[in-house]
């Protein structure tokens, strides 16, 4: 995967076998047969451009898998209008990203198995870019939706492919990689929730071009994969794993005659991830999750407007909402890679978020910025969900396929959310069973994920 970044490392191997043994009379492999790297051997290092190349493409590519969502959020109520939306299909527009990304999510490693990650994710950035350019110009709902699909569809395949490029160029750093990775991602979700009011209005006032201009951004993000695109190697990480499997191993037959390399190769075995309880518990946990941080993107600036906030500033409110995502992202990470039980944080994650829906109910007008700022705290069990994938799974390949369960079926499980909210907000004329729905949905998310949070691998579950 993303092997152009690594140059090939060549190795000579001398016979550790010894004449007239079982090996050299048979030609049959063991474990003594295995050769050792000869003193001296060249081992090219990684090229320094080519490491800074993903680092660079991972914060790029996380700055643009929230905005085509929480620009919309703050533009909602204007998008209704123009398109002639009623709350239940703005409800069903917001159910549309757990969707995709549970449908197209399920894809991503066989794409990138088949064409290289960095192709994969070059063409889901090309995908963003061509979807915001061309949503706010259809002039339907049915095009809106079909070219946010098409945006949210290369969200879908970064989301999965980013915490196994994590793991598999930085296995030793995989705490403090997902920690920044995160912050730009809440960096950027932040960012359109803050400015997309104001750019509108500076542009004349048309919601058309304040979802328009997300384009760019997007569009940026496909400059630092573009070199990858042919690139299907395997990641130093990657390699250097390969290279302990992989035997290569000198035998003399007959003990004469020249020296025979023979290359025995072990491939990792498909995990049957479904026998798995942690990937069963960290999927529901990311889709509960996943259900109350598309809740909040999609609703909570029209929470904020229903209760007398103006337009401008309920934009504020969410992107302050978002914006705690930044410093939250990249210490939750690290402090988490550094406990052997997660379940801890996700307690305290979950009193912060069941703390601002009962603000919001009680007075959430008046006390708005500390609704915000707990609703912030309590959305970064995403980080923490992430850096779950990569902490309990073993190797790169245990991590894609527990990256594409969890989040395929998280997405699946939190489809419902969103669109029962709009709902339930249109049928009853208020906000209280919405908040009541988003209260009782985060007590199986504390719960799930303190059984997602304890020390153990899928490959050893799927094992027995």
């Amino acid at each position: 995967m993303m092997g152009g970044m690594a140059s090939e490392e060549t190795r000579t191997l001398k016979s550790t076998t010894p004449p007239g043994s079982a090996t050299a009379r048979g030609s049959a492999i063991t474990r003594d047969s295995v050769a050792a790297p000869e003193e001296g051997a060249a081992v090219p290092a990684t090229r320094a451009w080519a490491v800074r190349l993903v680092v660079v493409g991972i914060v790029l590519s996380a700055l643009n898998l929230r905005p085509a969502i929480t620009s919309l959020g703050a533009l909602l109520e204007e998008v209704r209008d123009g398109l002639g939306m009623s709350g239940s299909m703005a409800g069903l527009l917001t159910s549309v990203p757990p969707l995709c990304f549970a449908v197209f999510g399920v894809m991503a490693p066989r794409l990138a198995r088949r064409f290289g990650a960095g192709a994969v994710v070059c063409a889901g950035m090309v995908a963003i870019t061509a979807g915001l350019l061309i949503r706010p110009y259809t002039g339907s709902t049915a095009g809106f939706l079909a070219a946010s699909a098409l945006a949210l569809m290369g969200i879908a395949v970064s989301n999965v492919l980013m915490p196994v490029i994590v793991k598999r160029w930085f296995p030793d750093r995989v705490g403090s990689m997902t920690g920044l990775y995160s912050m730009a991602l809440a960096l950027g979700t932040a960012a359109a929730a803050a400015v997309t009011v104001p750019v509108t209005e500076a542009l004349g006032g048309g919601w058309q071009s304040g979802l328009t201009v997300w384009a760019g951004l997007a569009a940026a993000a496909v400059l630092p994969w573009i070199p990858l695109v042919r690139d299907r190697g395997a990641a130093p990480a990657e390699r250097e794993a390969a290279q302990r499997v992989s035997g290569h191993v000198h035998a003399r037959v007959d003990g004469a005659g020249p020296v025979r390399q023979v290359h025995a190769r072990v491939e990792p075995p498909t995990l049957r991830i479904t026998r798995s309880r942690t990937a069963w518990a960290l999927a529901v946990f990311f889709g509960l999750q996943a259900t109350a941080a598309y809740i909040t993107m999609g609703w909570m600036a029209q929470i904020f407007r229903d209760a007398g906030v103006s337009a401008g500033t309920a934009g504020l409110l969410l992107a302050v909402t978002m914006v705690m995502g930044v410093p939250l992202a990249f210490v939750i990470p690290r402090v988490a890679t550094r406990l052997p039980h997660q379940g801890p944080i996700v307690i305290a994650l979950g009193a912060c978020g069941l703390a601002g829906y009962a603000g919001l109910y009680l007075a959430p007008a008046a006390g708005a910025w500390a609704w915000a700022v707990l609703l912030g705290v309590s959305n970064c069990a995403f980080p923490l969900a992430l850096t779950m994938v990569g902490m309990r799974a073993r190797t790169g390949a245990g991590v894609a396929q527990l990256s594409a369960f969890a989040q395929s079926t998280g997405y699946l499980i939190s489809i419902p959310g969103p669109l029962l909210v709009g709902v339930l907000y249109q049928h009853s004329g208020g906000w209280g069973l919405p908040i009541a729905l988003m209260v009782g949905l985060m007590i199986p998310q504390m719960a799930v994920g303190v059984l997602a949070g304890r020390d153990r691998t899928v490959e050893d579950e799927a094992a027995r």
